[in-house]
């Protein structure tokens, strides 16, 4: 998600802060974004290996990623990875050109499909990725293989499954009466928390990431859960984005979330730390993030409960919809000097134990098991009837053809949020970077 995850917050240390700890990336983290070159040489078994690792982060704080490696370390001493952490916003780009210069880091963090900068397919197809073993065959969700290689190959390892979909204050929501059962009901909220100075939705409006997943996450309800080929369709121009009413109605509500006063006051200038904070505080409801941001932020707001939500879908419709896919993979690069401690960190993290703790550790889905998780009483309870019911699929710009078009849907729904643009003319857009 970019969405992505915006990048997926992480829960780690908070350095004795509570609401302002789940911040934008520091200047520490600034400082390292050109500092990803491979590290050394690995030499035999037994003896020392080294190799880098880098990943988006969002906040100041550890991801699940470098935790991961971190015990990687404590269980094999004779291994030393560096960690080349980068700011979310420009992950993407600073991953390719460092792939093209030849100092990318030896493990990358990348996505399935095609539809980011950081995507496994076309960085693959550019030679940049090194295909992989049996073992992260075996973790492509079902459904999945045609987003992480072709013709029989795999370009990365599945890490964990991802819900994008509302992450809530339960706490704060309570204090409101309750969290809205449907669209209509929701409007009728977003008023009243607005007249009490608080909002719903926290929305990081200056963040494109953030404004992107939001308008997907109105197309879940309105688009996928009535067709879940539709991208299938968009492929074969059988349909358009301008062209579809469940495209138009996703967009427009963000026109009715805007003047029911859904969002903060500042939502178009603001960044992650408005929804950190929002969140953290109460002071905003929910918002529209990735799943596992629910563990960090219960840890940072002092008492108050949080758990994921779908967003509602209009009165009646029985189209409660939910995206939930592999959203972050471990590849190598091919160009590593390292590849042979790359790919035992990579089997090392395909084991089930280590899979089952890398979601634990980030407040995730397990990658393999969720027809048998344990959806009570936890964070995920209020979704877990659509996961087993199979309400579902992958966050649709996973399967996009490029990132223009999920470009041109985040800084198009800036433009509705600030009055710039229709709803037609970011429609429009899409369909045109469709062909890029």
């Amino acid at each position: 998600m970019k969405s992505e995850r915006l990048d997926m917050t992480q829960h780690r240390r908070y350095s004795g802060l509570k609401v302002g700890a789940l911040a934008v990336p520091t200047v520490a983290a600034l400082i390292l974004t050109g500092c990803s070159a491979s590290t050394g040489s690995s030499s035999s078994s037994g003896g020392s290996q080294e190799f880098s690792l880098s990943f988006a982060t969002s906040n100041t704080m550890e991801s699940p990623f470098q935790v991961l490696a971190e015990n990687y370390m404590k269980s094999h001493p004779n291994v030393k990875i560096t960690f080349n952490p980068q700011p979310n916003d420009s992950y993407d780009q600073t991953l390719r050109t460092q792939l093209q210069a030849g100092n990318a880091s030896d493990v990358v963090v990348t996505s399935p499909g095609s539809g980011t900068g950081r995507s496994i397919l076309p960085l693959a197809q550019a030679g940049f990725l090194e295909p992989l073993d049996d073992a992260a065959k075996k973790l492509v969700p079902e459904g999945s293989t045609s987003t992480f290689g072709s013709d029989g190959k795999v370009y990365g390892q599945a890490t964990e499954i991802t819900i994008s979909a509302l992450v809530s204050n339960e706490t704060a929501a309570a204090a409101a009466g309750g969290f809205p059962a449907d669209f209509s009901s929701l409007q009728q909220q977003c008023k009243a928390l607005e007249s009490s100075g608080k909002s719903l939705f926290a929305l990081a409006g200056a963040a494109p990431p953030n404004t992107g997943l939001m308008a997907m996450s109105l197309a879940a309800s309105r688009v996928y859960a009535e067709d879940p080929k539709w991208n299938d369709k968009r492929a074969a121009k059988e349909t358009t984005f301008a062209g579809s009413d469940g495209w138009k109605s996703a967009l427009e509500a963000v026109n009715t979330l805007k003047d029911a006063g859904c969002f903060q006051k500042g939502a178009a200038g603001g960044g992650f730390d408005a929804i950190t904070k929002g969140l953290a505080s109460g002071t905003s409801v929910s918002g529209f993030i990735p799943a596992p941001s629910w563990k960090q932020l219960q840890s940072a707001a002092g008492g108050s409960q949080f758990a994921v939500r779908p967003l509602p879908a209009e009165q009646g419709s029985g189209k409660s919809y939910l995206f939930a896919s592999a959203n972050y993979a471990f590849s190598i690069n091919a160009a590593s000097k390292n590849k042979d401690a790359a790919k035992a960190f990579l089997d090392w993290a395909a084991q089930p134990e280590q899979t089952k703790a890398f979601a634990e550790i980030d407040g995730a889905l397990p990658v393999s098991g969720l027809d048998t998780y344990d959806f009570d009483g936890g964070a995920y309870k209020n979704v877990g009837a659509l996961i087993k019911d199979g309400k579902y699929g992958p966050l649709p710009n996973i399967q996009w053809p490029n990132s223009a078009v999920y470009d041109a849907l985040a800084t198009g729904v800036q433009g509705i949020i600030t009055g710039q643009k229709s709803p037609d003319q970011v429609l429009q857009a899409m369909d045109a970077a469709w062909g890029q």
